[in-house]
């Protein structure tokens, strides 16, 4: 969270998340316990897992009050066994129990993505291959997704629409074939940027080398069809396999000699990991 932009946005996306949940204030709690009421918690892995996002955890609390103090932070990219200690706790009681839930759901799907990824890069560890995240994430959560992604050992592909050209079928079919799709993109671009074209064979993948384009990813191909591919590319062009990619089968297409992997499965159907927040007597 060094960047002043993605902290930004990083600060923003917690405060709509607390209005959304808080609203105008938290009923239960607020009827229970008295305001002047000094809690202490702890927040504890249910579970094994990599941890990610314990800044964006942290910050979630300071955002919504800033006496809450947080001690004793795991840290990004460690593997936690069940019943390790996350984070220690202090602070006004109404609030650690106000910022509970949104706190551990930002943090749980980042380790939940981290977790994920990490077992895709340790499947493909003995070959050149690296795991790719997507754009198939949550609407307003990219940012905290592809961080989570990087923290459990991938990499990132394009943020959006905005920062990399990724000409796909429907932009093929739009401008009649490859060859004239890629023409018009070096028309129109005013700066240097890669350009990736999807294929979803052979003659494809041909015409998109022809084309002189910097990354070719193969859609749903084959194992030797990808094969085939790389022998074909001889590396003038990288290479990046997608469709379908599940922890059975990845190590067979990594195998084939691609340089990229890309797995909508880390970021799209994540599940979280386990962790829950409990209130504990004053530690001495």
């Amino acid at each position: 969270m060094n960047n002043k932009n993605n902290y930004a946005q990083i600060k923003r996306l917690i405060e709509a998340a607390l209005k959304e949940d808080i609203g105008a204030g938290d009923i239960t709690t607020k009827g229970i316990v008295h305001s002047r009421t000094r809690g202490y918690a702890e927040a504890l892995a249910k579970e094994e897992f990599i941890v990610a996002g314990i800044g964006v955890f942290r910050q979630v609390f300071l955002i919504h009050d800033r006496r809450i103090r947080l001690k004793g932070l795991a840290r990004d990219g460690k593997r936690v066994k069940k019943g390790e200690i996350l984070a220690r706790l202090e602070g006004p009681l109404v609030s650690i129990l106000a910022a509970e839930r949104v706190a551990l759901n930002l943090f749980q799907r980042m380790c939940g993505i981290a977790t994920l990824t990490n077992r895709f890069v340790r499947a493909v560890a003995k070959t050149g291959a690296k795991i790719m995240d997507t754009r198939k994430t949550v609407p307003g959560l990219r940012l905290l997704d592809k961080m989570a992604v990087k923290i459990g050992g991938g990499v990132n592909h394009r943020m959006g629409l905005y920062d990399a050209v990724l000409i796909k079928d429907n932009h093929i079919a739009a401008a009649g074939s490859i060859t004239e799709a890629v023409k018009r993109q070096k028309t129109a671009l005013r700066k240097k940027i890669k350009i990736e074209v999807e294929t979803k064979n052979l003659r494809e993948v041909r015409e998109a080398l022809d084309c002189g384009v910097d990354i070719i990813m193969l859609d749903n191909m084959s194992l030797a069809q990808m094969k085939k591919a790389v022998n074909l590319i001889e590396g003038k062009a990288l290479l990046e396999a997608s469709g379908n990619m599940n922890l059975k089968r990845v190590a067979a297409v990594a195998e084939t000699g691609v340089d990229f992997i890309s797995v909508g499965q880390i970021t799209h159907s994540v599940r979280a990991a386990d962790v829950s927040l409990k209130i504990k007597e004053k530690q001495r």
